[in-house]
């Protein structure tokens, strides 16, 4: 079950946030580091906000783009 921490940039769904999760990875050829984002929809029966960092694990299919949970 992995596991990631991330900023919540969306809450407008019912039981659904969307939760942007930043990493720096090494360009191959220049050995400067780059700012990677991805979205993750994750379920949440709690009172989430905008801008609030959270930590997001990895469970089985909710919906059809939900395989996250607010932990």
């Amino acid at each position: 079950m992995r596991t990631l921490s991330g900023k919540v940039i969306s809450n407008k769904m019912a039981k659904t946030v969307v939760v942007e999760v930043e990493r720096l990875v090494v360009h191959p050829k220049y050995h400067k580091r780059i700012k990677r984002t991805q979205k993750f929809h994750a379920h949440s029966e709690l009172g989430i906000k905008i801008g609030d960092v959270v930590k997001i694990a990895e469970v089985k299919p909710i919906s059809r783009t939900k395989t996250w949970r607010i932990i």
